[in-house]
C-alpha cells in the first residue's frame, strides 16, 4: 500500500504542474482582462480614467507583460514563497479570502456528507431487503422527489418555515449580532442553529441519489451464492445482511469521498448565493465573472489539487473495504 501511495503521489505532481497551465490559459481565454473590466465600469458610472492611469495599473498588476510571463511570476510564487498573488477585486492577498472562507465551508460540506451517509445508508438497506413493500415504496418516492425539487427552491422553503415558525434569522450562517463578533460559546451555538437548513438542503439530492444506489447495489449482491453460504452456515439474518453484502455495496459511499474535497471549494453556488452563506463558491463565481485571474485560478488549482487528494483517498478505503479491489 506504501508504494501505491508514493507512485500516486509522484503522478500527481506533473498533472498538478499540467492543469496550472490549462487554468491560467483557460482564464485567459474571455476577451480583455479585469483592467478592462474595471474601467469599463467605471465609464459606465460616468468617471473618466485617464491613459496613465491606465498605464500605471497595467504596470501594477503585470497586465501588458506576456501570458507565459505571467504564469511563470504566479506560478513561482506559489511554489517558493506560498504567493498565490493579489486579488484585484477585493485588493488584498488572495491567500487571505480562500483561508478565511474555506473553513465554513469544510464545516458545511463535512456536515452534509455525514447528514447524507446517515440517511441513506439505513434506508437504502431497508428498501432492498423489504423490495416491494410499503417502506420500499415511500422511499422511492421521497428519493424521486428528492432529485427532482430543485435545491434552490428547497431553500427558499426552508427559509420560509426558519422565519414564519422558528423566528430565525434567514441567510448566512450567523444571526446579525454575531456576524462581526468574536468567536465564543454563544457564536458557535448561533452557527449550529442555521447550520440545518444548508445541510438539509445541500444533502437531499445526494441522499436520494444514494438511497437508489445502495438499494440497486445491495439487491444484486443478497442473492449470490457467498450470502446463501453465510446463512446456512447459521449465523442471524442481520449479521449475514451487515457482514457480507453491505460491505461490498458500501462502494458507493467510499466513494463520495473523493467528492468532497473539491466540493469544500465550488459548493452549491446557486444554493450559496440564495442563503447568502459566506462560503467559498460565490467568491469563486465573482472572481470568474469579473476575470479576477489571481483569484479564480488559485480556486480552480485549489479545486484540482482537492480533486485529485479526493480519489487517492477513495481509491485507497475502496482496497480497503473491497478485497476484490488491488492496488496492482
Amino acid at each position: 500500500m506504501v508504494q501505491f501511495i508514493i507512485r500516486r503521489i509522484l503522478v500527481m505532481i506533473p498533472t498538478m504542474f499540467a492543469v496550472s497551465i490549462v487554468a491560467f490559459i483557460v482564464i485567459q481565454l474571455p476577451p480583455g482582462d479585469f483592467l478592462t473590466s474595471y474601467v469599463a465600469n467605471l465609464s459606465a458610472s460616468g468617471e473618466q480614467v485617464e491613459a496613465h492611469v491606465i498605464e500605471a495599473l497595467n504596470e501594477r498588476f503585470g497586465l501588458d507583460q506576456p501570458v507565459y510571463v505571467q504564469y511563470y511570476k504566479w506560478i513561482s510564487n506559489i511554489i517558493f514563497k506560498g504567493d498565490f498573488g493579489q486579488s484585484f477585486a477585493w485588493n488584498v492577498p488572495v491567500e487571505t479570502l480562500i483561508w478565511g472562507r474555506l473553513g465554513l465551508t469544510l464545516l458545511i460540506s463535512v456536515a452534509t456528507l455525514l447528514f447524507t451517509w446517515i440517511i441513506a445508508f439505513p434506508i437504502g438497506i431497508y428498501s432492498a431487503v423489504n423490495k416491494y413493500s410499503i417502506g420500499d415504496y415511500i422511499a422511492t418516492f421521497f428519493g424521486f422527489v428528492g432529485l427532482a425539487v430543485p435545491n434552490f427552491l428547497l431553500a427558499l422553503v426552508l427559509m420560509f418555515i426558519a422565519f414564519k415558525y422558528f423566528n430565525q434569522s434567514v441567510g448566512g450562517l450567523f444571526s446579525p449580532e454575531y456576524v462581526d463578533a468574536a468567536w465564543s460559546i454563544d457564536k458557535l451555538l448561533d452557527l449550529l442553529a442555521h447550520l440545518w437548513i444548508p445541510m438539509i438542503i445541500l444533502g437531499t439530492a445526494g441522499a436520494a441519489s444514494l438511497i437508489r444506489i445502495m438499494r440497486a447495489n445491495l439487491l444484486d449482491e443478497l442473492h449470490k451464492p457467498y450470502v446463501r453460504t453465510a446463512r446456512a452456515k447459521g449465523l442471524p439474518e442481520w449479521k449475514v445482511i451487515l457482514k457480507y453484502p453491505v460491505r461490498v455495496a458500501l462502494n458507493p459511499f467510499v466513494s463520495t469521498a473523493g467528492w468532497l474535497l473539491p466540493t469544500l471549494v465550488s459548493g452549491s453556488i446557486i444554493v450559496a448565493t440564495v442563503l447568502s452563506l459566506p462560503t467559498t463558491g460565490p467568491m469563486l463565481l465573482s472572481a470568474l465573472t469579473t476575470q479576477d485571474m489571481y483569484l479564480a485560478g488559485a480556486f480552480i488549482l485549489l479545486l484540482s489539487l482537492l480533486t485529485m487528494i479526493g480519489t487517492l483517498v477513495s481509491d485507497i478505503l475502496l482496497a480497503w473495504l473491497d478485497p476484490r479491489i488491488r492496488f496492482e
